[in-house]
């Protein structure tokens, strides 16, 4: 929205100003958007019309009709530079003026009774001063030394306040000149606090135009607050306050100033409004006595205490420059107001002046937007004047931007910004520099949010008879009324450079409702020519038809799907041109340009063979989103799984491994079905660089892995050629035969370590010190640990230590710290995720897994508060982090690869405990220790060999450097004290007027676990020893199911299913018999039974592998075996009865021939 400037309605000392101003204020005009607004009858009441508090608040279970504020009021009661505030009516007739508030008592204690988010921290109560400031904690030092830095470096020693300090100084009650007229100006000099709760649900005049007065200005000051709805607002007003150690005369030497703070109890905005400054400093500070200037002025700005942060409010706070602030600023066309959000960090909502440097703060938000483009950045850092050129560059992308007003400017996000996760985002005026910089994240395609989807999941067809479109209308333009295309894209390789191809507007002028419904059989008959119709893939992207008229930008903003096959609007075009075997064809021309391709599964990591060993490994597999067991579980191309893992980075050629479990916890294949994990080609990050074929983040993937499967399995019978290929040669599930799994240890309670040999010892240590260094050739990896001093007990000091911090560095990976958060600062985020240097957060879905140069860090889908982080390295070495309750437990998760290479407090890795004790200078300890001997104690293992592990800043080649981020000018040493001495005892004697625990209380809350006993005999905290109890049987069983060398599964390997039929059981495991069965109309033929034996190897298919084939090819089989049969005894049977008969045959003729031949040789009667 643009907004007319407005100009102040500065009120001092001169009666004809005030009145010229206040008249001058009666003429304005606004343009405010009245959507959301309740409209109706106008009002009398007038807040600067009387001095009087409003009447009692109203809320909307009264039974009165609620008050309906109209567009005219609301344009008038926002013409006040000031927010109301009372010195008479209530119950004490003072309104909102604090009687008790005085020179000689300048602070008293509010109670808010509601969630106040600051840099952090959730408070529920809060100081005023007469000072200048609203705190959170005890009163400040009463004797600085100026310049005043924030935070107090000598913190804890030190007291460090947190407060919000629009006039951060030394101030006293002034005085009235005695001449004022207006009733305004007559308000009594003092201090006035007004809290305004629960103001979504009032329904009184005061309550309704409060939150609807503030809800415009912030939303229309401040960037990234178009949805922001006020609940709780506090407005704390100075008027006219004098400085201290001034002479009497200079009571009348005032400041007027106000600080109205609004939150909805997850955002919180603070509003600094400068009405009149007469001083900038006191006498103390080094001002004079007469005038209050000529010292170091005021502190403007926020402290968070506790040591953690602070914002200085430059160029003004503790400058000359502070007298410009009654002029400077412009919130909401206001010279003088000022606005931040404060909740979590500090983000300034105006333009800063005189600022010189070459990284100026520049805050814009979204902060975040798709890397197909089109997302509207609103910024704000420069002052903008009228006609200044600005240019917004994403990554290596330009984009020209257009100016809102001085404080705001607007740009679009490129179309196709080749990129993903974090990347510069810079701003330049003019052609000038690059001087104003931010950081912006590029979400991928598949991760963005949806902001346009299918209703259902018939686009995945061929021939869907409708389709329904919806959209988000909101992040187009908040006018429903606006017009919309529609348009349809596609994506392509056919080159080294990937292509984003518009393919054709589906519709055009329709209205931006968020619903359309199209009828696919519609585009059947159009021609979108070869090139459109090349594509498998493609994105549907809604933007507006006259975006100059909706958002003054001669871009539109755009809002993308995700991506999609294209079936279902080609089906037609694909026949007509490429014949009804177009699916055949589509799917052969996909396997004969993939076999052109690199082989690439072979260089991919084993799957783990059980869904328990999956989740174990935290440095190689990370959940899959698109089928997580704890957060998306629709796992559309894995029906039947329960959970998937992928490896968290692309490998060296840009491929990645998946991995998908049944719900028996088995390793699901494609051999047996076509739900199956299938390796990446293209992994879902990418690879750099960003611009090259099949190193797109998300459009590779897509277009290589999952597009394909539409074609030769979707679209095709399961047992078809195309499907059978794509299932056994393309995209084969992995077995996970040869997989081993990692070595593992852990860190937990005060604190107790377990080796990677399985070592358990207790090392009570201050400071910063190695857990895992490997630096050798063949591996780099550095992982070290904090311990901070445990809070006192009841009975006094505890002289033990907890893990508070872990950072960790693989090779030339990013440094990545976790750091517990204290605990007034926990009420949204556990954990402090610090990226080299910078914070990062986790609690958007698409920023769930991010990914770092040479390392991915995320967090499970239902964690939502940041108390589990996970970080996975380029090694295959994992580091987790976890937090419950102000208690951190760490684990460190490695590969086989890191065997004997490993040295620190987690020992040397190699299946022997005896050299876990390893000094840096290579020599290594042997203590046999027995934890149940009362005589012994953890102080020569301390000595000797934890201690040794102490890093330090300064860079040593044993143990290297300190990897943390240090702040406020702090180093390792400040975290570090020689003189702690710990509890070296076994276990810890309880002191006998300890009356809430014993040692049989110990023994039966604890069982059989040393380190809970120790933590709850040490601390005297249930608590404590309960989450010491928890990690330790965590990791415990972790150990026993997966990471001891006797829990290594055997696998059997693949064991296809046939084809046309089924398996009893999917397992692989020694001891599994399977049994096969066929579908109907098929006959099984083969060896029906296989066992997998304990040498990991099936058992010999005597009569062959078992396959299903139709009954029809069986009887014809079988009569064919019947025929062979048959002649196979017949034949030999013929010839055994011809031969039979030939024998008789032949014998009786011999026979004659032989008697004959004796007659013949016979003498005759006659001649004898």
């Amino acid at each position: 929205m643009i907004l007319r400037s407005r100009s102040s309605t500065c009120w001092g000392h001169f009666i004809p100003v005030l009145v010229l101003l206040l008249l001058s204020l009666v003429g304005k005009t606004f343009s405010v958007d009245t959507s959301g607004i309740n409209l109706g009858s106008g009002s009398s009441y007038d807040p600067w019309a009387s001095r009087n508090a409003p009447p009692s608040e109203r809320y909307a279970d009264s039974g009165v009709p609620e008050y309906v504020i109209t567009p005219d009021r609301l344009q008038t009661i926002r013409q006040s530079k000031l927010y109301p505030f009372f010195d008479k009516g209530g119950n004490d007739n003072n309104g909102d003026f604090q009687m008790a508030i005085r020179d000689t008592m300048p602070q008293i204690n509010k109670q808010i009774n509601f969630l106040l988010p600051f840099m952090g921290f959730g408070f529920n109560y809060t100081w005023l001063s007469l000072h200048g400031h609203l705190s959170f904690s005890n009163t400040p030092m009463q004797f600085p030394e100026y310049p005043l830095t924030f935070p107090i470096q000598d913190w804890p020693r030190m007291e460090d306040p947190s407060f919000i300090g629009p006039f951060y100084s030394r101030c006293k009650i002034g005085e009235l000149n005695g001449n004022e007229v207006d009733e305004h100006a007559k308000k009594r000099p003092g201090v006035y606090f007004r809290m305004e709760r629960d103001l979504y649900a009032r329904t009184d005049q005061f309550g309704v135009e409060i939150r609807e007065w503030l809800k415009w200005d912030i939303r229309e000051a401040m960037v990234g607050t178009e949805t922001f709805q006020p609940k709780h607002a506090i407005i704390t007003t100075w008027k006219n306050v004098s400085f201290a150690g001034g002479i009497p005369q200079a009571r009348r030497t005032t400041n007027t100033f106000q600080a109205v703070i609004v939150t909805d109890e997850v955002r919180t905005y603070a509003i600094f409004i400068y009405e009149w400054m007469g001083w900038t400093t006191h006498t103390e500070a080094g001002g004079d006595t007469t005038e209050g200037q000529g010292g170091v002025p005021a502190f403007v700005g926020f402290n968070a205490g506790n040591g953690t942060k602070a914002y200085e409010y430059l160029p003004y706070s503790q400058r000359t420059y502070i007298r410009d602030l009654p002029s400077n600023g412009g919130a909401n066309g206001f010279p003088g107001r000022h606005i931040f959000r404060i909740d979590e960090k500090i983000l300034p909502g105006v333009c800063i002046r005189d600022l010189i440097g070459s990284n100026l703060p520049l805050v814009f938000a979204p902060e975040n937007g798709n890397m197909l483009g089109g997302t509207m950045v609103n910024m704000t850092g420069p002052c903008f004047e009228p006609g200044t050129r600005v240019t917004c560059r994403f990554n290596t992308r330009d984009a020209d931007g257009v100016v809102i007003d001085e404080n705001r400017a607007s740009c679009i996000m490129p179309t196709f910004t080749e990129a993903e996760g974090w990347v510069d985002f810079e701003v330049s005026l003019n052609g000038g520099p690059y001087y104003w910089k931010g950081m912006f994240y590029v979400e991928t395609p598949a991760t963005s949010p949806h902001l346009v989807w299918f209703k259902d999941e018939s686009y995945h067809q061929l021939e869907p008879e409708n389709l329904e479109i919806n959209w988000d209308p909101f992040n187009l333009t908040m006018n429903m009324d606006a017009k919309v295309e529609i348009s349809l894209w596609g994506y392509r390789e056919s080159t080294i450079e990937p292509e984003l191809i518009y393919i054709a507007s589906l519709e055009s002028n329709v209205a931006n409702r968020g619903k359309i419904s199209v009828l696919p059989a519609d585009f059947g008959d159009r021609d979108d020519g070869p090139e459109a119709r090349s594509c498998r893939m493609g994105l549907l992207m809604i933007n507006l038809t006259n975006p100059v008229a909706e958002v003054g930008m001669a871009n539109s903003p755009m809002i993308w799907s995700r991506p999609i096959p294209l079936g279902w609007y080609f089906n037609q075009q694909w026949s007509r041109f490429m014949g009804s075997s177009f699916v055949e064809a589509m799917c052969d021309k996909f396997v004969e340009d993939d076999r052109m391709w690199k082989n690439f599964a072979n260089e991919l990591p084993t799957c783990p063979c059980l869904l328990r060993q999956a989740t174990v490994d935290r440095g190689r597999y990370a959940p899959d989103f698109e089928c997580d067991r704890d957060g998306n579980t629709e796992c559309f191309y894995h029906q039947g799984a329960q959970h998937c893992v992928r490896t968290g980075m692309p490998n060296h050629d840009g491929a990645g491994q998946q991995c998908c479990y049944d719900l028996n916890g088995y390793l699901m294949m494609t051999s047996d079905n076509k739900w199956g994990g299938t390796p990446m080609r293209s992994h879902n990050l990418g690879v750099l660089p960003w611009n090259e074929a099949a190193k797109i983040p998300t459009m590779s993937h897509w277009l290589q892995d999952i597009s394909p499967f539409y074609p030769c399995c979707m679209w095709q019978d399961e047992q078809s050629g195309g499907c059978q290929t794509y299932r056994f040669e393309r995209r084969p599930s992995q077995d996970c035969v040869g997989y081993l799994p990692p070595g593992g240890a852990t860190v937990f309670g005060d604190p107790h370590v377990y080796t990677f040999d399985n070592q358990a010892y207790t090392f009570n240590g201050m400071g910063e010190y190695v857990l895992v260094r490997a630096n050798t050739p063949r591996v780099k990896l550095d992982v070290q640990g904090r311990f901070e001093q445990v809070n006192d007990s009841p009975y006094g000091t505890v002289y033990a230590t907890s893990l508070s911090s872990v950072a960790a560095k693989d090779n030339f990976s990013a440094t990545v710290e976790v750091r517990m958060r204290q605990p007034y600062a926990q009420w949204r985020y556990r954990l402090d995720v610090i990226v080299d240097g910078r914070y990062i957060y986790f609690d958007r879905y698409p920023q769930k897994i991010q990914h770092f140069q040479g390392v991915t860090v995320y967090t499970p889908s239902n964690i939502l508060n940041q108390s589990h982080v996970v970080i996975m390295f380029q090694s295959g070495a994992g580091v987790e982090v976890i937090e419950n309750k102000q208690y951190m437990a760490a684990r460190v998760f490695l590969p086989w690869e890191f065997i004997n290479q490993t040295r620190g407090l987690f020992g040397n890795w190699t299946f022997n405990m005896e050299d876990d004790f390893t000094t840096p200078d290579g020599d290594y300890k042997n203590w046999n220790f027995n934890t149940e001997d009362e005589n012994m104690n953890w102080q020569q293992i301390h000595d000797e060999f934890a201690m040794q592990w102490l890093v330090h800043d300064k860079e040593s080649p044993e143990l290297g450097k300190s990897l943390f981020y240090h702040e406020n000018g702090r180093s390792s040493n400040f975290f570090h004290r020689k003189d702690f001495n710990p509890e070296f005892d076994i276990l810890p004697e309880i002191p006998e007027n300890v009356t809430w625990v014993d040692a049989d209380k110990v023994t039966q809350f604890c069982g059989e676990s040393y380190q809970c006993k120790y933590d709850y005999s040490t601390t005297l905290n249930k608590e404590f020893a309960q989450f010491t109890k928890y990690y330790h049987d965590q990791f415990i069983n972790i150990y026993e199911e997966v990471l001891k060398p006797e829990a290594m599964v055997v696998s059997c390997g693949q064991l296809p299913t046939p084809g046309n039929g089924r398996k009893s059981t999917f397992a692989f495991t020694p001891g599994t018999m399977v049994k096969f069965d066929c579908d109907s109309g098929h006959v099984l033929v083969g060896e029906r039974r296989r066992w997998c034996y304990d040498s990991g190897d099936w058992n010999w298919p005597e009569l062959g592998d078992a396959s299903c084939i139709p009954e029809a090819q069986y009887n014809t089989m079988q009569a064919g075996i019947t025929s062979g049969i048959a002649l196979a005894v017949l034949i030999p049977l013929a010839c055994i009865i011809i031969c039979l008969i030939q024998k008789f045959r032949g014998g009786d003729e011999e026979e004659e021939g032989d008697m004959e031949f004796r007659v013949r040789q016979a003498p005759s009667k006659e001649r004898l």
